[in-house]
């Protein structure tokens, strides 16, 4: 019987993708390996499009926190039948770490902080002086805390479904056919999203220079105000599924997106994983600690200051300059280098 291994998620999206490096290298040093995941039911999705991923189990969050934990300590009996060896802490939703432990794992990995100090037993020590980023972080975790990460880390990769991807163009009206350009306004963490009349605006770019185009408005039930007034704005027929769409249908959107323009959220990480052309548009926050890893993927950031000390996520401000000068037609041309690479070379547009 084959080594087993569990890895207990991070709670958002970006932080799941980020975490695919990880699973790489436990089966790049254990071809035989099978990694099962505890996730969130939220992001379970993110998970299934690992190829390394086995199984996902998901943990319900509904209910009070003693629920949550009689619910979970359940699930560990369950997996104690399954036999794995190592659990890996990227996160502790409450209770979930209980349930590796109840499951009777052997070896619970994890970083000081980040899941309960007393369920792990091999520890790793944030660097809070000088943070990794973030999939470096998570990847230190296939190590000994005294080993250095070694180089040559791969970038997050996920895996396409045609079947969900020709699914989710049926169910909103799509031509799987025409190029798909998405553009998801999400703030992401409440921090300042680039302007609405922005967004505008390069919708209407690229609706002239991609007529044949289907361009579609991704995002939470919380974005479905602002992409409206987006869609107004422009004039151009755009597709607003911003609060229509489940995790797993965005992620069906984007792995085949022909292009894509958002902010520093989980769907810039997936397109990244999908190697998509995208555009990452950044304001306050530093594309050097999680930048989308792809080399289909362009960063818009001006690395200004603003007012001292820079409100880092929470800005005040409604339309901030560290964003607001970040003009639709530099985003466009950016996206425009890439889309049409991609036609002449890579991948021709869907």
């Amino acid at each position: 019987m084959s080594a087993s291994a569990l890895v207990i998620a991070p709670n958002r999206i970006g932080d799941a993708v980020m975490a695919q490096p990880l699973l790489a290298l436990l089966r790049q040093r254990e071809p035989s390996l099978r990694i099962d995941v505890l996730s969130p039911r939220r992001i379970a999705s993110v998970f299934r499009a690992m190829p390394e991923v086995s199984e996902v189990f998901d943990t319900a969050g509904d209910g009070s926190t003693l629920a949550r934990l009689g619910r979970n300590a359940r699930l560990g009996w369950r997996l104690r039948a399954r036999d794995y060896r190592r659990a890996f802490a990227l996160a502790d939703p409450p209770g979930s770490t209980l349930a590796a432990l109840i499951a009777g794992i052997p070896e619970r990995i994890g970083y000081r902080g980040e899941a309960h100090r007393w369920l792990l037993n091999r520890v790793h020590e944030p660097q809070a002086a000088d943070p990794l980023p973030r999939v470096e972080h998570y990847a230190r975790l296939a190590f000994t805390p005294s080993q250095p990460l070694a180089g040559g880390l791969p970038a997050p990769h996920l895996a396409r479904h045609a079947r969900r991807e020709r699914a989710v163009c049926a169910r909103f009206a799509l031509d799987p056919s025409a190029p798909l350009i998405v553009l998801c306004p999400d703030a992401g963490r409440s921090a300042p999203r680039w302007p609405r009349r922005h967004y505008a605006a390069l919708a209407n770019l690229l609706a002239d220079e991609w007529p044949e185009a289907q361009l579609v408005l991704v995002g939470s039930a919380r974005d479905r105000a602002v992409a409206t007034e987006i869609a107004a704005l422009s004039g151009s027929p755009l597709h607003n599924l911003a609060g229509e769409t489940s995790v797993g249908e965005a992620i069906a959107l984007v792995s085949q997106a022909s292009g894509m323009v958002s902010g520093d959220t989980g769907l810039m990480h997936l397109a990244a994983a999908f190697g998509r052309p995208q555009v990452a548009i950044f304001g306050s926050g530093d594309p050097r600690h999680s930048p989308p890893r792809s080399p289909r993927a362009r960063v818009e950031w001006l690395d200004r200051d603003c007012t001292a000390p820079c409100p880092r996520p929470d800005c005040t401000l409604g339309d901030p300059d560290c964003l607001s000068r970040i003009a639709p037609s530099v985003v466009f041309e950016s996206l425009s280098r890439l889309m049409h690479f991609e036609t002449a070379g890579a991948r021709p547009v869907r």
